[in-house]
């Protein structure tokens, strides 16, 4: 087949290519690029869609997560829960914020943080935690908040634009969500962005002087440790036409991995549930232990693949001597199986089922299944 790659923005940006270009040129005549109507109608409208009271826009995601944690107290030398197989954002921003790493195990299944590892580590002064919605998949909020004995729940939802758990959205949960608005996410940008979600009005103008040197009004920094991270005004009116297609997007992602497990079945290959609501298959993530010798037969049929992702960040050599080195074994082997194909709302249907066909015919040949 032709290459299919594992996301293609040319495909997905193409039918809103009019809008967004009108409303981008809007922008730049009106001469206001920072902090002006298109980030604040985004606010709104983005609160809204969590089930928040608040929105505040800032550069990325990571800076979200950093922001919120220094929005909560968090100070130099606290310790931060965080879960160790998703991409290493949390980390960095724990570090950016001062604090220090305390890893925690995920469940299996979900591939999420596990409520029961979370609560046998908070004995030990954790000052907050960050918990991943993972793949498009929601963690379990309801026991991690038990688990987590009163103390702050981040949710990073970088991944999880528009997914619901129990009717709540994703940001809704925790004290504050995060979101990244990167260009390959359910809701991406044409270029950096985030923004933090809230219910806590005590929080929210905290976060506002954060994101803005510490000012509380123009030239007076008041909040300590604030910095420059706002999201702008072109990225603003970008998301404005983008949100109003996010729902219809989840529901196509939803069904492309639903093609996939239907046509991947009995290959012997660890499948992602697809459930109706917590669960916007940003990603599509299967399990292999071959995953290297998959990967290989992937790129010979012209299939795109990715890992998301492939070392724990405990393990990267950045963060040498930053954490100790956790006995994780749920994240070890899920970081050395987890397989991203193509997943993107453009994709056809032939599309998946072509690739589908090249990895069960290279699962069959592998005899994985008499394996498994």
């Amino acid at each position: 087949m032709e290459r299919l790659l594992i996301n293609d923005l040319g495909r997905h940006n193409a039918p809103l290519m009019a809008e967004l270009q009108a409303r981008v040129r809007a922008v730049l005549e009106s001469g206001w690029y920072i902090l002006g109507t298109q980030g604040a109608e985004f606010e709104k409208a983005f609160a809204a869609y969590c089930g928040t009271a608040h929105c505040l826009g800032v550069a990325n995601g990571t800076d979200a997560l950093e922001l919120a944690l220094r929005a909560l107290g968090v100070a130099p030398g606290d310790q931060v829960a965080t879960d160790a197989n998703a991409g290493g954002y949390s980390t960095t921003a724990i570090l950016a914020a001062g604090a220090s790493p305390v890893f925690v195990d995920i469940e299996d299944a979900t591939m999420t943080m596990d409520p029961a590892a979370l609560a046998a580590m908070l004995g030990r002064g954790v000052r907050a935690v960050i918990a991943t919605h993972l793949y498009g998949r929601m963690a379990d909020m309801p026991a991690i908040l038990r688990a987590s004995g009163g103390v702050p729940v981040i949710e990073d939802c970088a991944q999880a634009h528009g997914a619901t758990l129990h009717g709540r959205p994703a940001g809704s949960w925790g004290a504050a969500g995060c979101f990244s608005f990167y260009p390959t996410k359910n809701l991406g940008a044409a270029g950096d962005g985030g923004a933090i979600v809230t219910g806590d009005a005590a929080l929210a103008p905290r976060i506002r002087a954060l994101r803005q040197y510490g000012w509380t009004s123009k030239y007076a920094a008041v909040v300590p440790r604030g910095r420059n991270s706002r999201l702008d005004e072109i990225q603003a009116a970008v998301l404005r036409v983008k949100a109003r297609y996010l729902r219809q997007w989840n529901a196509r992602r939803r069904a492309i991995a639903g093609l996939y497990n239907e046509a991947l079945s009995g290959a012997g290959l660890g499948l992602p549930a697809v459930a109706p609501d917590s669960y916007v298959a940003h990603l599509y993530v299967l399990r292999c232990a071959a995953r290297g010798r998959l990967r290989s037969a992937l790129r010979c049929a012209g299939c795109g693949s990715e890992v998301h992702y492939p070392t724990p960040d405990y393990r990267q050599e950045s963060l040498g001597g930053v954490a100790a080195d956790p006995l994780l074994p749920v994240t070890e082997r899920c970081c050395a199986e987890v397989l991203s194909l193509p997943c993107f709302p453009e994709l056809r249907d032939e599309e998946v089922i072509a690739g589908a066909r090249a990895v069960k015919l290279w699962a069959q040949s592998a005899d994985i299944g008499g394996q498994a």
